[in-house]
């Protein structure tokens, strides 16, 4: 395995959920900037992985906070973050940046939101995020917004009038349109209608595991033949079951190289580096986390007490080097790990955030 590859995490999450301030916080419906623990081994597992940068979700996803402040306060604890960390963490405004992050031996950290609606009734304020650093904006959680509807909106209804203004404006300020938990149709239409290439940070492929949060191959194809990014998510919906192996991780990164070919793919696992430690004390709360989101309305189809929302074997420091083994056994060759493990979506990077 090559010890050269940039590996840049297109949704992750930089955390030590072991830490007794996050254990403190992982009951919480909705997890803040603030529960999550930025220690020594957070910042240790990060770098033995061998992580280049990661799209982290900050701001306003769900509850009962007021979207658009609490997203500015969650921009300045990421901020602080970044400042108190500055031998290990760079924020990542430019490609140039992650390039630079890699030389250098610190973790790029991105500024992504995984629900807009801190842009209230006012498009303006897209630029006033640009201008704070955010550079990857997901339109929609799982349920629907005022933008276009969620996954698990049944409608099913496409983008908004609005949402088409909030496209337009992302893309006037370069920021990454991520389709990521969207609906079919508001997929497709963001797609058709946006000025620059749009992602699907973090998704698995409908094609092999018919659920909501997966992608049908028409959205695949769609967001590649426009020159964007897919990322291949590390959790429970890459197996019909619930009970997600690293296999079938490497089933859907084959089956979306297939469908968008080998330029566009990447990988978005949504978790964290650092494992939890304690499993058998995580499954205990699970069951109630999981109730606590189903009954808010923002689960997802395939959501269940009994199943880890991340790949058991797929985790830790190891999990990138993991899967750049199993990616050589299927065959790949290292100019296409390379591109899969992150050079995809620096090039795609590229494309949207270059002035």
């Amino acid at each position: 395995m090559s010890t050269d590859y940039m590996i840049i995490n297109a949704l992750g999450i930089l955390d030590n959920p072991n830490a007794e301030h996050s254990l403190a916080a992982a009951h919480k419906l909705v997890q803040d900037s603030d529960d999550l623990t930025i220690d020594a081994r957070t910042i240790a597992d990060a770098h033995a992985s061998g992580l280049t940068a990661v799209n982290i979700t900050l701001g306003y996803t769900m509850g009962d906070a007021e979207p658009y402040s609490h997203t500015l306060r969650e921009i300045d604890v990421w901020d602080r973050f970044v400042a108190d960390n500055p031998a290990d963490l760079v924020k990542v405004l430019t490609a140039d940046d992650i390039r630079a992050a890699h030389r250098d031996g610190r973790v790029g950290i991105i500024y992504g939101f995984q629900n807009a609606v801190a842009v209230g009734d006012d498009p303006t304020r897209i630029a006033q995020f640009h201008h704070l650093g955010v550079r990857v904006i997901q339109l929609t959680y799982n349920q629907a917004n005022h933008i276009g509807d969620g996954s698990m909106a049944p409608g099913n209804r496409g983008l908004s009038a609005f949402g088409h203004e909030v496209v337009e404006a992302l893309c006037d300020s370069r920021i990454m349109v991520d389709l990521s938990h969207s609906g079919e149709n508001t997929c497709l239409e963001a797609t058709r209608a946006a000025k620059l290439p749009v992602s699907v940070n973090h998704t698995g492929c409908r094609a092999l595991v018919d659920l909501p949060r997966n992608k049908t191959d028409e959205e695949l194809r769609l967001v590649a033949e426009r020159g964007g990014f897919v990322g291949i998510y590390f959790m429970p919906f890459v197996n019909a079951t619930g009970h997600a192996r690293a296999d079938d991780v490497v089933d859907h990164i084959v089956h979306a190289v297939d469908v968008c070919g080998e330029d566009f793919v990447g990988i978005g696992t949504d978790g964290t580096v650092t494992s939890i430690d304690d499993l058998d004390g995580y499954r205990a709360q699970l069951a109630e986390h999981v109730a606590h989101r189903q009954a808010a309305g923002v689960g997802a189809a395939g959501e269940r007490a009994d199943t880890f929302p991340f790949v058991e074997d797929l985790r830790g420091v190891d999990q990138f080097h993991q899967l750049i083994r199993l990616l050589e056994q299927r065959g790949f060759n290292s100019t296409r790990i390379e591109k899969i493990m992150g050079r995809n979506f620096l090039d795609y990077a590229d494309r949207v955030w270059a002035a």
